[in-house]
């Protein structure tokens, strides 16, 4: 019964380690999913500026398609 406590207690600490090693591990991830994440908020904020600042630059492709849309409806799988 002793071995078998013991045999326990050590699996038991092996997992604790582990358990930490993977904790500190999704502390790393998770600072560098904030840090890109705001890189890509900036970018974002940066590239809003830029569209609002020069219209028109870019083509909307939802309303360039308007007559595939009515050729695509009148197909039936």
């Amino acid at each position: 019964m002793e071995r078998l406590n013991s045999k326990l207690y050590m699996e038991n600490c092996l997992i604790m380690q582990e358990n930490e090693k993977l904790r500190k591990k999704a502390q790393l991830l998770n600072q560098e999913n904030q840090a890109l994440l705001s890189q890509l908020k900036q970018r974002l904020t940066m590239g809003d500026q830029n569209v609002n600042n020069t219209p028109n630059s870019f083509t909307d492709l939802n309303l360039s398609g308007t007559t595939n849309h009515a050729s695509s409806s009148s197909r039936k799988p």
